[in-house]
């Protein structure tokens, strides 16, 4: 049986020089503040805050009100849900197979909340079945939630739908959390939107998407079958360049249209097309999701 979270340490010593990984544990940390001894920063002050926090000296210098703000004392709990629609079972390219990157984005985030003592969890499904594990600290339930989700990975899986696993986790999932969404490509449509904006009022949301195989850029004359139809993609329409063009001109359209949705909604993403680049995708996700924290 594959092991998971080795992989996921091997990913942080190959892709990640120790500068990085401090980075990634830092951010980790201050994306969370609370009450608690450990300065975190300072900001403006808003009604509602205690003026116990306001900091008087700092306050002085930059003539307008200033609160501390403390790392928070209490364990977190780490959502991990992920799309298991058979989909997710193709390749990112000839050598990589999506559900290896959405096991290694998961654990990477889920790695990061074992170290320092937090709870991690998983929901994971399709448009047929779902599945979950409680939350529980210890990189050995994060290897069962690793493991879980990636056996769920199959062709013979029900189709992708995002809209029906959000809306089970805003469902389901009571608790405040901070929750990251892995998925594929599928079109962010409006119950999924919705479900995001629901998700956004109780958790800390971030997302990742995983790439899909381009079929115009694989050489030669390998076959190519489409997964969810199970149809052959006939290579004579992978040597037309007017449909590569239009085909990569389409792909970015659509990225840039769930950006921009996601920008609305006020959900950090990030989206990862091969292991190199899920630590930085990562690291980039955390920061923002930082900043956006301390609006």
């Amino acid at each position: 049986m594959a092991r998971h979270v080795p992989s996921v340490r091997a990913a942080l010593r190959v892709h990640a020089h120790r500068r990085v990984r401090g980075r990634l544990e830092g951010e980790w940390i201050s994306l969370h503040p609370g009450r608690s001894t450990d300065f975190n920063d300072l900001r403006e002050y808003v009604r509602g805050d205690d003026v116990k926090d306001l900091d008087w000296k700092a306050t002085a210098r930059a003539r307008t009100p200033l609160v501390r703000r403390y790392h928070a004392a209490r364990k977190l709990t780490v959502q991990l849900v992920v799309g298991t629609g058979r989909s997710m079972a193709a390749m990112n390219d000839l050598e990589v197979a999506k559900r290896d990157l959405a096991v290694l984005v998961a654990g990477l985030v889920g790695h990061l909340a074992v170290r320092h003592g937090d709870l991690v969890a998983l929901v994971h499904g399709n448009a047929e079945s779902r599945g979950a594990l409680r939350p529980l600290a210890g990189e050995a339930h994060l290897e069962r939630c690793l493991a879980a989700a990636y056996d769920a990975i199959t062709p013979g899986a029900g189709p992708t739908d995002l809209a029906a696993l959000l809306g089970h986790v805003v469902r389901t999932v009571r608790r405040r959390t901070v929750l990251l969404v892995v998925c594929d490509e599928t079109e962010l449509d409006e119950p999924a939107e919705l479900a995001l904006r629901r998700l956004r009022v109780q958790h800390e949301v971030m997302l990742v998407t995983i790439g899909d195989l381009d079929p115009t850029a694989v050489p030669g004359e390998r076959r190519l079958r489409d997964i969810d139809t199970g149809q052959p993609v006939p290579a004579w329409l992978r040597r037309d360049r007017v449909l590569a063009a239009q085909h990569a001109q389409a792909v970015q359209d659509h990225r840039a249209r769930r950006q921009q949705r996601l920008d609305a909604l006020g959900v950090v993403h990030q989206h990862v097309h091969d292991h190199a680049s899920a630590v930085t995708a990562v690291l980039r996700l955390l920061e923002r999701q930082r900043r956006a924290g301390r609006r």
